[in-house]
């Protein structure tokens, strides 16, 4: 387990740990008026806590970089200069703790404009705060999900600026750390696979069209982003479709090409572009997708998917599967698992001076 506990520097930035957080939404941003989009004081405490307890590197969820494209009326947005304000708190404090901040820009194309998962996660409209969700192609998520419209590509381009925008502001925002949300069935995965994907132009059809936006989206973001600063990219590796999905085989491909444009690590996880298909849910069910970009290109890796214990987690380092592990509904259950794990391991983490006690 002691693996968990070595730092980790990419660029110039170097990270106390392997154990991080992943971006995972929370949904209690303000809907409407002057401070939709801002954190509140929820999430202050939320990523608080963990930064408290132990964790490396916390990136935070899915933050818009358009009032379009939130997942929820209720999302998290980095579009404007009072959402950049409220930021300054938490990467303020978490920096004190020790921690990495890090954020995940986002769209979340035909997949926006849903409530929140607790009151079903169904497609809201206007009156309930919703809008017109859009996507590469006229083809909804899901029955029941609005047609999306389709984007033109004076409205692809604008969309790329909007990611370029959300980098400089996250920058200003005082995190260290960029993540480019390519995966889940949301925009940029939308472009991805050709399950979503029905253009004929030059931003459908073959692997390098169906990649362009995702590239040039990179390529703005690293032309603002500074050199000496990490950029991620998250990315499902498959569609877990048998025919017509985003393939394992096209991820380690253009985990290749990302690490050419300037992507310093690929964040890898799985699905979530096609309704109803099954996926082999089980503990750790999603790192041999890690393993094999690390093991076939020159990226480094964050692997995902049910890691729960620190075992676990430090035979995924020692076996060379990933360089570092997110752990997601586990944090949620114990803030501190990074700090009990060090203990478990005979490892030093940082301890908050008040919490000298706990030792």
């Amino acid at each position: 387990m002691s693996a968990l506990f070595q730092p980790y520097s990419l660029r110039e930035v170097t990270i106390p740990n392997r154990v991080w957080m992943p971006p995972m939404c929370q949904y209690s941003a303000a809907p409407e008026g002057p401070l939709t989009g801002a954190p509140t004081d929820w999430h202050f405490a939320h990523y608080a806590a963990r930064a408290t307890g132990g964790t490396g590197l916390i990136i935070v969820e899915a933050t818009a970089v358009s009032p379009e494209g939130r997942i929820s009326p209720y999302d998290l947005g980095i579009w404007n200069d009072t959402q950049v304000e409220a930021f300054r708190r938490i990467t303020r404090f978490l920096a004190e703790q020790g921690t990495v901040p890090a954020i995940q820009l986002a769209h979340a194309g035909r997949k926006a404009s849903t409530d929140r998962p607790w009151k079903g996660g169904a497609p809201v409209g206007p009156q309930a705060h919703g809008w017109q969700p859009m996507g590469p192609s006229a083809v909804p998520f899901a029955e029941g999900h609005p047609v999306p419209t389709e984007l033109t590509p004076t409205q692809i381009h604008g969309v790329v600026g909007e990611f370029a925008d959300a980098a400089r502001r996250a920058l200003a925002a005082g995190f260290e750390i960029a993540e480019i949300h390519g995966a889940h069935g949301y925009l940029i995965g939308n472009f991805l696979s050709p399950h979503s994907n029905h253009r004929t132009d030059e931003y459908g059809g073959s692997y390098e069209n169906r990649t362009r936006f995702a590239l040039e989206v990179v390529d703005a973001v690293r032309a603002v982003w500074p050199d000496d600063k990490p950029l991620f990219f998250r990315i499902s590796a498959t569609d877990w479709l048998e025919d017509d999905g985003w393939t394992p085989d096209e991820t380690v491909r253009f985990a290749r090409e990302l690490h050419a444009h300037g992507v310093d690590l690929l964040d890898v996880s799985t699905g979530g572009n096609a309704s109803g298909v099954r996926i082999p849910v089980a503990p750790g069910y999603q790192v041999p997708f890690a393993a094999r970009v690390k093991a076939e290109t020159p990226m480094p890796v964050a692997a995902v998917g049910l890691i729960t214990d620190a075992e676990q987690a430090g035979k995924i380092l020692a076996n060379a599967e990933a360089d570092a592990v997110l752990l997601g509904r586990e944090l949620l259950r114990n803030p501190s698992w990074a700090r009990q794990a060090a203990r478990e391991a005979g490892a030093e983490v940082r301890v908050p001076d008040q919490y000298h006690r706990s030792v």
